[in-house]
């Protein structure tokens, strides 16, 4: 069996969600785990901070480091990247996770919304890999993976959330990109993107919107499919597999998954196509 043992994982928004299922994953194998998220204290809505991921990671099995930082601030990146080499001696994985979403048409988009969506997103997924780059190339086999979408150009996805839609596909052109401007140096850049919508705690801002109007919790699949579909993608040769968008269920069904209840939050509901995915 592939494993992710002694691997040292560097992740963005790992304090919940998808972030931290990815990481819960890798922690399973028994990698070290820089978990990079704003959350010190409780949110008052949102569970889980920095440090309740850190104990969850190491009670499966992991090495954590919490590290609070704003990947919209470059000497916070740059520490967090420091801190990371200096506890674990390198990085062998980034996985860029963190996002801001804001399903709003172009009048109702106020500008502050629009430059954190771009800030976070695009320009925060640049950071992060422009950081991790360096420790990346001494790797043995250097990953980077993207959670955002395939360049759909249909324009049935741009035209209600066009400023989410632009930071979204920043971070995937960063994905096409970087896999090629780092081929030479066997790091694989790619991207994954649910199927599915996930449950997470994202889900309240799709309130209002179309998607909305066919869609509760039932219609989800849990974050543990992408996480599984993460580990299977960052267990390859780096070498085999860049400038990919996978799409979690294609990836698992070429393992050999076929049992795709066990990740449903009802089996029995139909579930909600992502957006993105025609």
């Amino acid at each position: 069996m592939a494993t992710l043992k002694g691997k040292t994982v560097f992740i963005t928004g790992g304090s919940r969600g998808i972030g931290k299922a990815i990481a819960l994953r890798a922690a399973e194998d028994g990698a070290n785990i820089v978990i990079v998220a704003k959350t010190k204290v409780p949110h008052p809505k949102l569970p889980g901070t920095i440090f309740t991921a850190a104990e969850e990671v190491e009670a499966v099995g992991g090495q954590a480091l919490p590290v609070a930082a704003d990947i919209r601030d470059e000497s916070q990146v740059r520490s967090a990247v420091k801190q990371a080499v200096d506890t674990f001696g390198g990085i062998d994985i980034l996985v860029n996770n963190a996002s801001a979403i804001s399903l709003t048409p172009t009048l109702e988009t106020a500008m502050k919304r629009f430059d954190l969506m771009w800030s976070v997103n695009a320009r925060g997924t640049f950071l992060c890999s422009q950081a991790c780059l360096p420790h990346l190339k001494r790797a043995e086999n250097p990953h980077i993976l993207v959670m955002s979408p395939p360049l759909n150009m249909n324009s049935e996805w741009f035209k209600d959330h066009l400023a989410y839609t632009l930071s979204k596909y920043g971070m995937s052109q960063c994905v096409l990109g970087l896999s090629e401007e780092f081929r030479e140096d066997r790091i694989a850049v790619n991207a994954l993107w649910p199927r599915t919508v996930i449950r997470t705690a994202a889900l309240n801002m799709l309130v209002g919107t179309a998607l909305a109007d066919r869609l509760t919790v039932d219609n989800c699949r849990e974050p543990r499919i992408l996480a599984d579909a993460a580990h299977a993608i960052l267990t390859q040769p780096s070498e085999t597999c860049t400038g990919q968008f996978y799409i979690d269920e294609a990836v698992l069904k070429a393992t050999g998954i076929t049992d795709f209840d066990q990740y449903a939050v009802d089996p029995e509901s139909p579930l909600a196509r992502d957006l993105f995915l025609d």
